[in-house]
C-alpha cells in the first residue's frame, strides 16, 4: 500500500509538474510578444525617434577594437567600420598580446585607409599587469585615449553596416540615452546552430525581459561585447574598466553598473546593421562559455548545481510528459508551444526559426554541458584560463563584486 500511495504521489507531482511548466513557458511567450515588439528598431525610425546631424556638424565616436589573434577576421571588421557612413570615428585597434598577424594587419588597414574622414590608430600591447583580465586591460588603455564624447566598445569579428553608427548615435541624442546596446544580427551556418542560440536565448529570457532593460525601476540589464555604446563621461563616472580589472564577463559588469548608478540604458535591434557569426558550430557554444559561463555564476558553486538541475528539468520534464500518454502528453505538447512562441517573439535577436524547438532538449542539452564544462574547469584549474593567461580563482572571487 505504501509503494502506491508513493507512485500516486509521484504521479500527482509530475503531472502538476508538466501543467506548472507549460504554463510558464506559455506565460513567457507572450510576455515575449508583448515586450519584444517595443524595442526600438534602428532600421525603421521616423524623425522623432532619430536626431539627423548636418554634414558640417556630425557627432564624433571612439571606436575600441581589442583583438587576440584574429588575424582572419580584424581587416574585415576595421575596413567595415572605415566605410561608416553620418559620423567622424576615431578608431582605435588594440593588439592584445597576438602570436599572429593581427597587428599586422591593423597597421595595413591603418596605411591604406589613412587620409579619409575617419582615423585608426593602432596600439600594440605586449604584456599585461598583474590584476588585469587581458581584454579589460585593452579596451581601458584605448578608452583613456579616447577624445570623443562616445565611446563603442566592440569585438575583433564584427562587421559593421555603413548605417549603423549613425542609427545608433542619432537614437542615442534624441532619446537622452547613456548607453545603447545593439543586438547584433547573428549569421548562423546551419539549423543546429541557430537552435542552439534559440534555445540559449528563450532559457535567459527567465532571467533578462529585454524590454525592460529601459525601465528605470527594473533590474534588468543588457551588454554585449560586440556593442556597447557609452557615452564617455558615464563611462568614467562608474568607473570604466579599471573598476572591474578582474571581471571576466566585463560587458555584462559595465552594463550592469550603468544602470545600477541611474543612467538611461537602452537596448534596440536593427537586423542587419552589425553582423556576427557568434556560434561557429552546434557545438560552438562550448568553447564561447569556457570561461564565461562560472563566471556569469558569479563563481557560485551552490548556485551553478540549482542552474544545472533547473536545465536537467526544462530538458528531461517535457520529453516525459510528452511520452507519459493522456493529459500529461497535452502538457508535454504546450511546453514546447511555448518555447517555440518565446523563440519566434525573440526573431529579431535569435534569428532563428519558430521550428528549431524542435530541437530544444538537444540543443539546450549543449548549454548545459557548456555549463558544467565551465564550472568543472575553473575549479579543477583553479582560475580560468584564457589566450594563455592563468586568472586565479581566489582573485576572480575577490573582484567579482557579488551578485547581479
Amino acid at each position: 500500500m505504501v509503494g502506491i500511495g508513493v507512485g500516486v504521489v509521484g504521479a500527482s507531482v509530475f503531472w502538476g509538474s508538466s501543467w506548472l511548466l507549460a504554463a510558464a513557458w506559455l506565460l513567457q511567450a507572450l510576455a515575449g510578444w508583448r515586450g519584444m515588439r517595443t524595442l526600438p528598431d534602428l532600421t525603421r525610425l521616423n524623425e522623432a525617434e532619430f536626431t539627423a546631424f548636418p554634414v558640417g556638424d556630425l557627432p564624433r565616436i571612439t571606436v575600441i577594437v581589442p583583438a587576440c589573434n584574429e588575424e582572419d577576421k580584424i581587416e574585415g571588421t576595421l575596413r567595415s567600420l572605415m566605410a561608416t557612413e553620418g559620423v567622424r570615428l576615431e578608431i582605435i585597434a588594440v593588439d592584445d598580446r597576438s602570436t599572429d598577424r593581427t597587428g599586422e594587419r591593423m597597421e595595413a588597414v591603418a596605411a591604406e585607409m589613412a587620409g579619409g574622414i575617419h582615423t585608426l590608430r593602432v596600439l600594440h600591447i605586449t604584456e599585461l599587469p598583474a590584476g588585469w583580465m587581458g581584454k579589460a586591460h585593452a579596451m581601458a588603455v584605448a578608452a583613456g585615449q579616447a577624445t570623443t564624447p562616445w565611446l563603442l566598445f566592440t569585438d575583433g569579428d564584427v562587421w559593421f553596416g555603413p548605417e549603423a553608427l549613425a542609427r545608433s548615435v542619432g537614437y542615442a541624442e534624441a532619446e537622452r540615452a547613456d548607453h545603447v546596446v545593439l543586438a547584433l544580427t547573428l549569421e548562423h551556418k546551419s539549423v543546429a546552430e541557430a537552435a542552439v542560440f534559440a534555445a540559449f536565448q528563450a532559457l535567459s529570457q527567465w532571467s533578462l525581459r529585454l524590454w525592460k532593460v529601459a525601465d528605470a525601476g527594473a533590474k534588468d540589464f543588457f551588454g554585449a561585447g560586440g556593442f556597447n555604446l557609452v557615452r564617455r563621461e558615464v563611462y568614467e563616472r562608474v568607473g570604466g574598466f579599471e573598476g572591474i580589472r578582474m571581471e571576466v564577463v566585463e560587458d555584462l559588469r559595465l552594463a550592469f553598473k550603468i544602470k545600477r548608478a541611474g543612467y538611461r540604458q537602452r537596448p534596440v535591434v536593427g537586423r542587419g546593421l552589425v553582423r556576427l557569426h557568434w556560434i561557429q558550430g552546434a557545438l560552438g557554444i562550448v568553447k564561447l562559455l569556457e570561461k564565461n559561463g562560472f563566471a556569469a555564476l558569479r563563481y557560485r558553486v551552490g548556485l551553478a548545481v540549482m542552474v544545472f538541475v533547473g536545465l536537467a528539468v526544462q530538458i528531461v520534464l517535457p520529453l516525459m510528459a510528452i511520452a507519459s500518454g493522456g493529459w500529461t502528453t497535452v502538457a508535454g505538447v504546450l511546453i514546447y508551444v511555448g518555447i517555440a512562441g518565446t523563440i519566434a517573439a525573440n526573431r529579431e535577436v535569435n534569428q532563428a526559426s519558430a521550428w528549431t524547438a524542435v530541437l530544444f532538449a538537444p540543443a539546450a542539452a549543449v548549454f548545459l554541458f557548456a555549463l558544467v564544462r565551465s564550472t568543472v574547469l575553473t575549479l579543477t584549474r583553479n582560475g580560468v584560463v584564457w589566450r594563455g593567461t592563468l586568472y586565479p580563482l581566489d582573485e576572480l572571487r575577490r573582484n567579482a563584486e557579488g551578485s547581479w
